[in-house]
């Protein structure tokens, strides 16, 4: 079966976005334990994904925020910021409900509801 263009879902439609944070404190070796290279890699096999500079979140580093798609901005949904994702079932979480449809579309599993956190204002944008 062939893969479908990346940066478009079956039919067209343009599926959630995952910004993931690589500056500073996400991504480097101060979160120990982390694989930060094949959670990229991972995400990336299944979403459009974009490496952002810090986004000024530093205390919840590896930070993940995913944005709706236009099915979900159009039924009112805002990103969902993620952080402490350092652990491969963490990730997986992300890529099921992304796949599902994610903010706006599929309902936050409880266990990613764990990680989710509101930005302050100053915090960077995706």
């Amino acid at each position: 079966m062939p893969k479908r263009p990346r940066g478009r879902a079956a039919g067209g439609t343009v599926p959630c976005r995952v910004v993931v944070c690589r500056d500073c404190c996400c991504g480097s070796p101060k979160v120990t334990g982390v694989d930060h290279a094949a959670q990229s890699a991972r995400l990336r096999a299944e979403v459009p994904v974009r490496i952002s500079d810090c986004l000024d979140v530093c205390d919840q580093a590896n930070v993940i925020v995913v944005q709706p798609s236009a099915a979900g901005r159009a039924a009112g949904a805002r990103p969902v910021w993620l952080g402490l994702v350092n652990d491969a079932e963490a990730t997986e979480d992300i890529v099921d409900w992304v796949r599902a449809g994610g903010p706006g579309v599929a309902p936050l599993p409880d266990v990613l509801d764990l990680y989710a956190f509101t930005p302050p204002r100053r915090a960077g944008r995706p």
